[in-house]
């Protein structure tokens, strides 16, 4: 942690800090995730605070865990060849676009589907609609990390990555294409039951591409070589 970069630092602290905050807070019947996860924005819970606090909080160990594994493995070079300013920013306006794009894909379900009816089954138990619409909630620092993969892909496209279980080195841009692919198949498909916001994953890493093509032009014409 010494060595690491001040901003992928103190991201990896806030985000571990959280998640252990949420643990103790529940001993105390206060659940965290409840009150900064973001939640759908027709839904009675729903503040716009949410839309920065859902991507400091996590569901489980596996979640966090690997979410901050990618951020100290991609953050921190990137961070080293951008410096601090725009390493944060990309975290934060990927992590923000993650969450619209997710808010926009329920909405869609919404007015497609559930605004037909009054109430919903759940298991054995029958709830209204209203009360429904706030179990429609999204945590993670997964869009930020997405947004960060897709600018380390763009930046340094022929960096060989070791990914397990593939025995063989796989150049960035390979690698970053093709979870950018099984996301959006994941979302369109929408049939692995894994509970998990697949198009936030692909909102952030749409927005994290248009923050990078953007610099990318900006510093062309500055002079700049980042690229």
């Amino acid at each position: 942690m010494r060595n690491l970069p001040t901003v992928t630092k103190n991201l990896l602290i806030i985000n571990i800090l959280c998640f252990f905050g949420s643990i103790v807070v529940a001993k105390y019947g206060i659940d965290l995730n409840d009150l900064c996860g973001l939640h759908f924005f027709l839904a009675s819970k729903f503040k716009l605070y949410q839309i920065i606090t859902y991507m400091f909080l996590h569901e489980g160990f596996s979640h966090i865990f690997f979410n901050m594994f990618a951020l100290w493995m991609f953050g921190r070079i990137l961070e080293n060849i951008w410096g601090p300013k725009r390493f944060l920013i990309l975290y934060m306006v990927s992590g923000i676009g993650a969450g619209l794009m997710q808010e926009g894909v329920q909405y869609i379900e919404y007015a497609t589907t559930l605004s037909q009816y009054s109430t919903v089954n759940i298991g054995s138990s029958i709830i209204s609609m209203s009360d429904y619409l706030n179990y429609m909630t999204t945590v993670g620092a997964s869009g930020a990390v997405y947004g960060i993969l897709i600018a380390f892909g763009i930046l340094l496209p022929n960096e060989k990555l070791f990914i397990i279980p593939i025995p063989i080195p796989i150049k960035a841009k390979y690698f970053v294409a093709g979870y950018a692919i099984l996301e959006l198949g994941l979302g369109l498909l929408n049939s692995s039951g894994d509970n998990v916001a697949h198009f936030a994953h692909v909102g952030g890493m749409l927005f994290g591409l248009i923050l990078v093509l953007y610099w990318k032009r900006k510093d062309k014409k500055d002079g700049n070589y980042y690229f």
